[in-house]
């Protein structure tokens, strides 16, 4: 029988919005926060705007979104690699809706990563675009999460 293996992640998040009433009421505080990890830089994170946040700097929705597709990505590179598919360039726009259900609730109701990738002249597109289901099997962000995660990839190949 294998014993599981732990893998262990430590963030720090720090709230910086006080500004000088602390939560004296809802109007009262900043959002702002700083998001760090040893040996790091800092991010600079805030509410979403709709929520009375900064809309400069990144929000947890966003880093979400961000931590769903960079998985997906490095999955599908990994992926890649193992079928000899060359992929030379990706890039995706990906967007996220959370619905709020009232009194103050809202959870995401889905994602989707629309990956624009770009392989080696010659190389199997079909099979490019197959390996995202394998990629999001592999994504153990996207199989951590209670919402549906969809894919729709465009394969370029390289003249």
């Amino acid at each position: 029988m294998s014993k599981s293996k732990e893998h262990h992640y430590r963030v720090r998040v720090r709230w910086t919005g006080d500004r000088g009433e602390g939560t004296s009421s809802y109007r009262a505080y900043g959002r702002e926060h700083e998001i760090s990890a040893e040996g790091k830089a800092v991010l600079q994170g805030s509410a979403d705007p709709a929520f009375r946040g900064d809309p400069s700097l990144y929000n947890p929705e966003e880093l979400l979104v961000a931590a769903l597709s960079g998985c997906h990505m490095l999955s599908y590179l990994h992926a890649c690699a193992v079928a000899g598919i060359v992929v030379t360039d990706y890039e995706d726009d990906a967007f996220g809706i959370m619905e709020e259900t009232g009194a103050g609730e809202a959870q995401f109701s889905s994602v989707v990563l629309r990956p624009i990738v770009t392989i080696s002249a010659g190389g199997d597109a079909g099979k490019a675009e197959a390996l995202h289901e394998h990629a999001h099997d592999l994504c153990f962000i996207a199989r951590s999460v209670n919402f549906p995660v969809r894919h729709e990839p465009t394969i370029v190949a390289e003249e």
